[in-house]
């Protein structure tokens, strides 16, 4: 049956259930669809294993939030406290793209297993050190482990689960990880003060070497392609099928940018390199003389489907990254609660974003079809999130509006997870998915950085300005406050590095601070949402059309060097 005849529709399975109507390229082994389901008993461990290494990756990315101040001290970091967590966020952001060509190199189980064994290294060398430079290069190694675990979450659900439950396991997914974000903090905040901070990372490094071996073990392996020989399918040769100039380029460029966007005054050198590594990547990969199986094939680059839903992930989770960062900031600089009070304000906005993900994977997302309206809808009330939040961010609104405000936010972001994943997948051939589910990963994992870098430039601006008319340009008289105008400025400046300094003022200058922070709050909030404005444009520019393989019969075999033209439908 030819395929130009009968085009695949809206409703078109993505993975077909013959093995002869699934068109795979020369760098994926052909699903076999006599692979014995795993048993209950089997499932069950290999998704608790999986979880548990979720949850350690997900508590990095905020544990260090509120064991900053003590690890600082016994390692003498004052000064490059930004760094502890940066170092993390950086190496998963940089690594994250190789995720997707390493799973079709080499099987996901092994992928996996190398990744937990090189963040439970990471651990180690975290927790048992004695200075800052150990620190962070423990917390690279940890992000680099990390960055093959964040890549190829959606990749197992893809793997394991049915076409009818793939919604739903994308959102049971969301929800493990919005978890392990939200009790990271809550976690090292309880155990600090009492054990240390390196007690947590010395318990988490042997689980993660734990749970490596236990998923490899509990992920049947795949069968060998009919056609391969056993040469091919050696470790060597597929060392010898990475493309290690695009490695070294994409990582390399990925690596400046976001050291430079992290740093407190941008370095724009390191921002230049990077843009030219950038371009001389893109070379790379299109040149069939310099790479055979490029890490991001140019054709899935070229997609506007793929390149507008990953640059509305980035946008989206830019917006959401602002709330995680500073609601905490409003609990304590504007209603005056401590530290663990205003910790507790991210459980309804986490909740939601967990409870989002799960409810449209378990109700809608039961068959692979096109999202697009659900995803513009979705957009659409995370504008309206956004909205509510900064009107209600003052310090007389009441705080049950507030909870349900960022509960909402929260649904809303985890439902566009699940929903822009499961569109993604509907534009796309299934030989890519792969690399597309790692390319969204990436572009994600590029939020957190983007977000504290862009998000904490508008807030500390706006709340300069604010403080500045408030004490230094204020037609009243010094007299009238507590500091003299020699103190002023050193005031401001400690302001703006401690929201809870705010509530250990008196009268006029407790006043003018709580509505700096105010304004500073909402300045963002709504620079949040005038983000998600922008990407819903985007999204509604990704179209709702399956893709079209114009070049192959359903079942015939394709010649490998016209595969990369016709992966995916401009």
């Amino acid at each position: 049956m030819d395929s130009r005849q009968f085009p695949p529709t809206e409703a078109t399975p993505l993975l077909a259930a013959d093995a002869g109507e699934i068109r795979e390229s020369a760098a994926v082994v052909e699903r076999d669809p006599e692979n014995p389901a795993l048993s209950p008993l089997r499932a069950i461990i290999v998704g608790i294993a999986i979880s548990i290494s979720m949850l350690i990756q997900a508590t990095n990315m905020t544990m260090v939030t509120t064991s900053q101040s003590d690890i600082a001290a016994d390692l003498d970091a004052f000064s490059s406290a930004t760094w502890l967590t940066a170092s993390f966020m950086i190496a998963v952001a940089s690594i994250s793209p190789l995720g997707g060509r390493f799973c079709q190199i080499f099987s996901l189980r092994s992928l996996i297993l190398a990744s937990n064994l090189v963040a439970g290294i990471g651990l180690f060398f975290t927790a048992s050190a004695r200075t800052l430079p150990m620190f962070l290069f423990g917390r690279v190694l940890t992000g680099c482990g990390g960055a093959g675990i964040y890549s190829t979450q959606a990749i197992l659900v893809l793997e394991l689960a049915s076409k009818k439950r793939r919604g739903l396991f994308l959102g049971l997914t969301a929800c493990v990880f919005t978890t392990g974000i939200a009790g990271g903090a809550v976690l090292a905040g309880a155990v600090t003060p009492k054990y240390g901070w390196r007690l947590i990372y010395y318990i988490q490094s042997p689980l993660a070497l734990i749970v490596g071996p236990i998923i490899y073990l509990g992920i049947p392996p795949k069968p060998r392609a009919k056609d391969s020989s056993p040469g091919q399918s050696s470790f060597t040769s597929k060392l010898a099928r990475l493309d290690y100039l695009g490695i070294v380029t994409l990582t390399t460029a990925n690596l400046l940018f976001l050291y430079s966007v992290s740093s407190n005054t941008i370095p724009y050198p390191p921002i230049l390199v990077s843009g030219i590594l950038f371009v001389l990547f893109l070379w790379i990969e299109s040149s069939p003389a310099l790479t055979a199986e490029p890490i991001i094939p140019i054709s899935i680059l070229r997609s506007r489907g793929v390149l507008l839903t990953c640059l509305c992930s980035t946008g989206m989770m830019m917006a959401r990254w602002a709330i995680v960062f500073y609601i905490p900031v409003y609990g304590i600089a504007v209603r005056g609660w401590s530290p663990a009070k205003a910790g507790m304000i991210l459980i309804p906005t986490n909740l939601g974003f967990g409870l989002g993900g799960l409810t449209v994977g378990w109700f809608h997302i039961r068959k692979v079809t096109s999202y697009y309206t659900s995803c513009l809808i979705i957009l659409t009330l995370f504008v309206t999130s956004f909205l509510s939040i900064a009107q209600l961010s003052t310090s007389d609104s009441p705080v049950i509006l507030f909870a349900l405000a960022v509960f909402y936010n929260g649904f809303c972001a985890g439902a566009l997870l699940n929903y822009t994943l499961s569109h993604v997948l509907h534009l796309t051939l299934p030989s890519t998915h792969f690399i597309v589910t790692s390319l969204i990963a990436t572009f994600r994992s590029f939020a957190g950085s983007f977000g504290a870098a862009v998000g904490g430039g508008i807030f500390s601006r706006v709340l300069k300005s604010q403080l500045d008319a408030g004490f230094l340009n204020s037609r009243e008289d010094y007299q009238h406050f507590d500091h003299n105008s020699d103190d002023v400025e050193d005031l401001i400046r400690r302001l703006l590095g401690s929201p809870a300094l705010v509530w250990q003022l008196n009268g006029n200058e407790k006043t003018i601070a709580i509505g700096a922070y105010q304004s500073a709050l909402k300045a963002t909030f709504l620079a949040a949402c005038g983000l998600v404005a922008l990407v819903t444009f985007l999204q509604a520019g990704t179209g709702w059309t399956a893709p079209v393989d114009s070049m192959t019969e359903v079942g015939q075999d394709v010649d490998e060097g016209a595969e990369d033209e016709s992966i995916i439908r401009e």
